[in-house]
């Protein structure tokens, strides 16, 4: 084994570091070195904008955004605080091209430096558009726009409910054409129409109209109009926003859209269910002309009056040639007719013979009718009825009482003949001639020898 000849630590090595001579300046910290550098560069560049497009955006739970500005030859960090989202119109994506107005700063715990962004801007027209782009080709990905999620509108809605600014000509062009064309019921929710915290505002207005219970203070509304006037693009940019589009898409009320003049198309257009080319367009597809309805409810009531007529008509055609295949009534009827009379003229003969017949045994019975007669009938049943009383008297056991003896009924009511059956009553009822006595039967006499038993029935 060879070693080299060298030293490997040279005679400047040294293992604890010493001052040099003439050498005042002591080492930095590297905190302090990064104090040094933060303050010189925010310092210098206090206020900076740049161009360049982002990369990397993500948003994070605190609410403050991460992203880098790239160009062709150099890369940047930045940062966007969750204060500074408020001064931003649109909301950032990566690949389009911005104008970010801020401050350098440093980040110690990295050694790395960025820019704190306080605006961001699209950087021209063509970065809008760009971004107007991407972001319908991302919600028509997911069918936002798909014609199959049009619904139809309702014929005649009964509320309308109309998100824009309560102020400037679009409301009034709505109103008047309404009162034109069909009075109607307007809910008007107000917002801003551009803006800051408009796209948020028209949202929570979408959302809330779909959010109403039906039978509150507060219609419902069975269509909503979102409408705004004409302008740039940056004056419509509200209904281009991702959360606008959403809402719109989301809400269970059909909705037109009406933004602008007839050449501007927003996302808010794709995503309704109806595009109408201006604000007043849109009342006229909201309601028809009652003028027409009332005309075309007439015509209808007259062509239906004239279908039944027709029906009517044809119906009695219809009976009469009916009618004249049937057979005539004096041919159907004849024959039933001529029986009817030979039944009539055999019940007039009848009955006159079975007159004849009872009144034979009326006249024999009337030529033996004499007074004398009747009056010696009379007198043989009044003799039979007074007959008949004497007997009914002669044995009725009551009549007995009035002679002396005495009736005997149990407790019952039963009529007692017997010794025995006393006895076995032990309560008994004496009947006389003119009252009852209640009675018992001593339980001693128990025995008969031929005749009544000496002992009487004790009365109580």
């Amino acid at each position: 084994m060879t070693y080299p000849s060298s030293d490997p630590f040279p005679a400047s090595a040294r293992l604890v570091a010493e001052t040099p001579p003439g050498d005042n300046a002591p080492p930095l910290s590297v905190s302090a070195l990064s104090q040094a550098l933060k303050r010189m560069v925010e310092g210098e560049f206090g206020h900076v904008r740049l161009r360049g497009e982002i990369s990397g955006y993500k948003r994070v739970a605190s609410g403050h955004a991460y992203l880098t500005l790239k160009d062709d030859g150099a890369v940047i960090d930045a940062v966007i605080w969750k204060g500074s989202f408020g001064g931003i119109a649109f909301a950032p994506q990566d690949g389009v091209e911005v104008i970010a107005t801020g401050r350098l700063t440093t980040y110690p715990g990295r050694s790395k430096y960025q820019i704190v962004i306080e605006r961001l801007e699209l950087a021209g027209e063509g970065a809008l558009m760009a971004l107007l782009e991407k972001l319908k080709a991302k919600l028509a990905g997911e069918g936002l726009f798909d014609a199959a999620r049009k619904r139809p509108l309702p014929f005649l809605p009964r509320t309308i409910g109309i998100v824009t600014s309560p102020t400037g000509a679009v409301i009034r062009d709505i109103l008047h054409r309404l009162a034109d064309r069909f009075p109607s019921h307007v809910v008007l929710w107000p917002v801003a129409v551009q803006g800051d915290g408009a796209a948020t505002q028209i949202a929570r207005a979408i959302a809330g109209f779909d959010a109403l219970p039906p039978g509150e203070s507060v219609p419902r509304p069975d269509l909503v109009i979102v409408a705004r006037g004409g302008g740039s693009i940056e004056d419509l940019w509200a209904f281009n926003e991702e959360l606008v589009v959403r809402a719109i898409a989301a809400c269970s009320i059909p909705v037109i859209s009406a933004v602008g003049h007839e050449t501007d198309t927003s996302l808010a257009d794709y995503a309704a269910d109806r595009r109408a080319p201006t604000p007043t367009a849109a009342a006229e597809y909201a309601v028809p002309v009652r003028a027409d309805l009332a005309v075309t409810i007439a015509s209808h009531a007259a062509r239906a009056d004239r279908a039944v007529l027709r029906m009517r008509e044809r119906a009695v055609e219809r009976l009469g040639a009916l009618a004249r295949l049937l057979p005539r009534r004096e041919g159907l009827l004849g024959p039933q007719r001529q029986r009817l009379d030979e039944a009539g003229a055999r019940l007039d003969r009848a009955l006159e013979r079975r007159i004849a017949r009872a009144r034979q045994p009326l006249d024999r019975a009337s030529a033996v009718l004499r007074p004398a007669l009747l009056q010696r009938q009379l007198a043989h049943a009044r003799d039979r009825l007074a007959r008949t009383e004497r007997l009914i008297e002669a044995v009725n056991p009551d009549g007995l009482l009035k002679k002396g003896y005495v009736r005997v009924t149990g407790r019952t009511g039963e009529t007692i003949t017997t010794a025995t059956g006393a006895r076995t009553a032990a309560a008994l009822t004496l009947h006389f001639g003119d009252g009852t006595v209640d009675a018992r039967v001593e339980r001693g006499a128990t025995k008969s020898y031929g005749k009544a038993s000496s002992k009487q029935p004790t009365l109580l």
